[in-house]
């Protein structure tokens, strides 16, 4: 006997299917980056890049307020990579992020 299967079943396997697929193109484009990566890292074809970020921190003061305090512009290592590699951050994200805030 063949089983019909419910809607609730033929959307949960779709659902999952959907879920699956998206998680194996992220790893597998999380793997291709990295492999890259670690390819320009070993020839020296650059993997690095220098952007420049402005760092700032905001101190909760007891009144209420707060008080910014601003470090100068100062060059930022980071990685030619969609990913973060290596414990740096990508280079198109410092670009599009150049200030960075700490609260304190």
């Amino acid at each position: 006997m063949a089983q019909t299967l419910t809607l609730r079943d033929r959307i949960r396997r779709v659902f999952l299917a959907v879920v699956f697929s998206v998680l194996a193109a992220a790893l597998l484009a999380f793997g291709i980056d990295f492999a890259v990566f670690r390819v320009r890292q070993a020839t020296n074809r650059n993997p690095y890049g220098s952007v420049m970020v402005t760092r700032y921190y905001a101190v909760s003061q007891k009144s209420g307020k707060t008080q910014f305090l601003f470090d100068p512009p100062a060059p930022e290592n980071c990685v030619n990579a969609l990913f973060p590699h290596s414990g740096a951050l990508p280079c198109w994200y410092l670009g599009r992020h150049p200030e960075q805030r700490t609260n304190i």
